[in-house]
């Protein structure tokens, strides 16, 4: 098993469970007990669990966001597909909004080198398009988020209120065709609402585990979407709902 994946099933049992040892966690992975033990620190340094002698407790509650740290290591090339996708739909002179989280990351590092106007939202983001050669780099105003260093709050609203964007690339952290685009984080969910406010056009980003998800905060119903980008193993019954909705669904 991949360290990613096994990280992942290490954080999902001890949220699941609340507390769990370490023999229990090695019979679960088929990993050594001396490496579920560095797993475990691991997670611990990115404030997922808590470390006991012989086990871990539970720092996520039942519906949060994983961090940050986890989630960028996890489905990269499928994230990187769907980042391709995404810059495929772009035409060179336009502006674009681009939000937080960790697929949004991977289309600014497919955007370094096109002729484009883009705010990313998130401190992520703008460090990958600073020094882009044809990138004309806008920086909204806010409070970045420890960890995901997503921009929120009334500057980054302020911000997006300002401007008119021809694309608006919004991440979620959930998105059906009965509940819409959602988010776990209220303030990040006012912040998603702002940009698709600012754009003509909503492109939507969402690995096919999303596509059967709802989060805490509603951001927007799907029929405000114009198109989604996800990936080919999202299921056939979600994306032909979407479709239905008069949403374009790309699956890369």
């Amino acid at each position: 098993m991949a360290s990613t994946e096994r990280l992942r099933q290490i954080t999902d049992a001890v949220r699941e469970a609340g507390r769990i040892g370490v023999t229990e966690l090695a019979g679960l992975t088929g990993a050594s007990e001396m490496t579920i033990r560095r797993d475990l620190e691991v997670l611990a340094e990115q404030g997922v669990l808590e470390r006991y002698r012989g086990g871990a407790r539970s720092l996520l509650l039942r519906g949060e966001e994983p961090p940050f740290a986890l989630r960028e290591q996890e489905g990269v090339a499928v994230k990187r597909r769907i980042a391709a996708a995404v810059a495929g739909l772009l035409a060179d002179g336009e502006s674009v909004v681009l939000d937080s989280g960790t697929t949004c990351l991977e289309v600014a590092r497919a955007l370094e080198h096109r002729r484009l106007t883009v705010m990313p939202l998130s401190l992520h983001a703008v460090n990958a398009l600073t020094g882009a050669p044809d990138v004309t780099l806008l920086v909204p105003g806010g409070r970045p988020r420890p960890g995901e260093l997503a921009l929120t709050g009334p500057l980054t609203t302020a911000s997006l209120a300002a401007l008119r964007f021809d694309t608006a690339v919004i991440g979620c952290c959930g998105l059906t065709a009965a509940d819409g685009l959602t988010a776990y984080d209220l303030d990040d969910a006012a912040v998603k609402r702002a940009a698709i406010a600012s754009a003509r056009r909503v492109v939507a980003v969402a690995d096919a585990a999303k596509l059967s998800r709802t989060a805490l905060a509603l951001v927007a119903p799907a029929t405000a979407l114009h198109a989604v980008v996800t990936d080919d193993a999202a299921p056939d019954e979600e994306t032909d709902a979407l479709a239905a909705a008069g949403v374009t669904v790309r699956k890369a």
